[in-house]
């Protein structure tokens, strides 16, 4: 199938290197000419434009930073919208508000263009292993049409509901890793001004019912002192930025997500946003003192 993929950073390489490796014909865009090198010995295309990719492809993914962005690409003046032909599908797989998937996929839907939101799970380990949790929202035929495209990035894939239903599961997921980064840096820090060994309360509390993925794997990290970027902070703050903006319009109270969003505004005004979002422990560490 030729498939056009837009956003080949941290994220968006690897997974339309798995759509490559799978057989598909790739046709790319990118703003940094640097962006393409890891497909020199693929089959891929590079176009000059997205709406050149729209004129080459059947589907075309994006993987960008956030709404405007999404919206540049889609229907910029050299927007796919600008070189589709009628029954295009855009799959749009950013993290982006909500309402802005439902608007851009309206904008498309004159121009006889499908769309799905399908924003992911995993970082960047998830996105090289193909084992992203992928959710989406959009029309179930459409959605149908694409699904074993999905399967070739990611392990999980689900069908959420309608347009924006996707984003929405994807930022009840970041409020929940967010808010679980912040509760074991927490943990982690108070165990170390108690003069303990974190290493084995980790240890202890992996065999009870404070277990989580987040204790397990973010927790060793942690440990370990890796801050290497796997999902940079200043992404988690944008994710949140969106749950707040979305609690505003909507009035509702979430405390937890509301401090886990403070922290990470502080993480990036510290300097400290291109670093993993396990850096909440060195902002909490400075706060308090250690750092």
């Amino acid at each position: 199938m030729d498939i056009g993929f837009i956003g080949l950073g941290l994220m968006g390489r690897p997974m339309a290197l798995h759509l490559a490796k799978a057989g598909h014909r790739l046709h790319l865009w990118a703003r940094r000419p640097a962006s393409l090198a890891p497909f020199k010995d693929t089959e891929a295309r590079a176009h000059i434009s997205a709406a050149a990719v729209a004129r080459h492809a059947e589907v075309v993914f994006t993987m960008v930073a956030d709404a405007p962005d999404v919206r540049e690409v889609c229907l910029g003046e050299d927007g796919l919208a600008a070189g589709a032909a009628p029954g295009l599908i855009v799959v749009d797989m950013s993290t982006i508000n909500p309402n802005a998937a439902r608007e851009i996929g309206r904008a498309l839907a004159e121009r006889d263009i499908e769309f799905l939101d399908a924003p992911v799970s995993g970082g960047e380990t998830g996105a090289i292993n193909a084992a992203l949790t992928i959710m989406v929202g959009g029309k179930p035929a459409v959605f149908a049409r694409i699904e074993p495209l999905l399967d070739v990035m990611g392990k999980s894939v689900t069908l959420i509901g309608d347009a924006g239903a996707g984003q929405v599961a994807k930022a009840c997921n970041q409020i929940i890793t967010g808010v679980g980064v912040l509760a074991v840096a927490e943990a982690f820090s108070f165990a170390a001004k108690h003069g303990v060994d974190v290493a084995r309360v980790r240890a202890a509390l992996l065999g009870g019912f404070a277990y989580s993925r987040i204790l397990e794997n973010h927790g060793q990290r942690m440990l370990d002192r890796d801050f290497k970027p796997g999902f940079k902070a200043w992404m988690h703050q944008k994710d949140l930025r969106i749950v707040m903006e979305e609690a505003h319009r909507l009035g509702l109270m979430l405390p937890a997500a509301a401090a886990t969003a403070q922290l990470f505004n502080a993480i990036v005004g510290s300097g400290l946003g291109e670093e993993d979002s396990i850096v909440a422990l060195r902002m909490l560490e400075r706060i308090g003192g250690e750092g």
